[in-house]
């Protein structure tokens, strides 16, 4: 019987990590693999910016998964001190006295393993398993054969095709809205969440994510609302990425039913008045802000452009105005007066909310319906200014 242990950073963990995980297990079948991020790292720094311990843990579970056979164990960074293999080693062996213990790694470490801390333990005491992705091949059987002669050591090189990845490489990349490819989706997704590593979402991916959150008849709206808000930012001087991830992500709870919108209320403390609470349309907004929050970890700013898009309120921002209005003119919008609010919208965006203020309280009266108090407070400020 084997234990597999497979240690590093994995700051962050991705496809070429997996893929090692899968092969290991592939070869060797072992009973129990452990996967075990680095508290302190003895051979490098973490990288600035790198997510707290328990994070990394997080996307470690959600890289590798947990089950009978693998196990993302914190006991080095339980630890104190650095990382040092050799001592997770012998935890190990006193753990599982008597049973194989197979130490997984990649060429570089292989190929410099007896500068590591205490290495004649490890090379005297482990069946070493190399990941080989480059074309080191007779490197390392020449150390391989080193290490057999010197130590007694049985090495194994496992041959996989290439993956175009590494942690740092990710991690330079997820800033500019790139990576999701390079890792597995679970972990893209908490990133994103959190907004590790300063990551932004991949444009494709949040429309999927989006898209996938809508009736298929609103997609139209949504990317007709995303090409108009971008206008209007570029136009009006916002952030047009934020006013892009806004609009993709207005409508994200427009779906829902009047039970699940309250149910949404409740999970994120949202306290309807009671207009809201008889209306999901009034509803959506409020909650669809918050979900962007919690699974997208969009800004404050997006946040409250989300949340304000269907109402309004007064002392609106420059981004809240552009929303709301790209919500209103987008290109698939056709109802009488469309037309001038477009070009008011270009020209005077106060005149062009003033206006869609009216137009929406008199389109709810002729459906006898009552007004929302933000609405209509918006609306008696921009009265007072003009």
């Amino acid at each position: 019987m084997s234990i597999a242990v497979y240690g590093g950073s994995f700051n962050p963990p991705h496809i070429g990590h997996c893929h090692v995980v899968e092969a290991v297990i592939k070869y060797f079948k072992p009973r129990r693999f452990f996967i075990i991020p680095a508290g302190i790292a003895p051979h490098k720094d973490m990288a600035e910016g790198s997510p707290a311990n328990e994070e990394r843990m997080e996307l470690c579970r959600r890289a590798f998964g947990a089950g009978d056979t693998v196990t993302v164990s914190d006991m080095e960074i339980l630890r104190e001190g650095k990382s040092y293999t050799a001592d997770t080693l012998r935890a190990l062996m006193e753990r599982f006295p008597g049973e194989e213990i197979i130490l997984v790694m990649g060429t570089d470490m292989f190929l410099s393993l007896e500068s590591w801390y205490d290495a004649e333990f490890i090379l005297k005491n482990t069946h070493i398993c190399v990941v080989r992705r480059d074309e080191d091949k007779e490197a390392l059987r020449s150390k391989a054969l080193e290490y057999a002669k010197t130590y007694r050591t049985r090495s194994t090189i496992v041959a996989l095709q290439p993956v175009v990845a590494s942690s740092s490489d990710v991690r330079d990349i997820l800033p500019k809205r790139a990576g999701a490819d390079m890792l597995p989706n679970g972990v893209y997704e908490h990133i994103i969440s959190r907004r590790l590593y300063g990551a932004k979402p991949d444009w494709n991916w949040l429309r999927e994510k989006a898209y996938s959150m809508l009736k298929p008849k609103r997609i139209p709206h949504v990317k007709g609302c995303e090409e108009e808000a971008v206008r209007l930012a570029h136009h009006w001087g916002a952030d047009p990425e934020k006013a892009a991830e806004a609009a993709i992500l207005h409508d994200i709870t427009k779906k829902l039913n009047l039970r699940e919108q309250l149910i949404l209320c409740e999970k994120y403390g949202i306290i309807p008045d009671a207009l809201e609470a008889a209306s999901e349309k009034l509803l959506h907004a409020k909650t669809g802000a918050a979900l962007a929050r919690e699974r997208f970890g969009v800004s404050n700013d997006v946040y409250e452009a989300i949340k304000w898009h269907t109402t309004g309120r007064a002392d609106m921002s420059v981004l809240e105005k552009i929303i709301y209005m790209a919500d209103y003119i987008e290109p698939t919008r056709d109802f009488e007066g469309v037309e001038t609010l477009r070009k008011l919208a270009y020209t005077d965006l106060d005149a062009a909310m003033r206006l869609g203020y009216e137009m929406s309280l008199a389109d709810l009266a002729r459906y006898g319906v009552s007004p929302h108090p933000n609405t209509i407070e918006a609306l008696e400020q921009y009265e007072r200014e003009r």
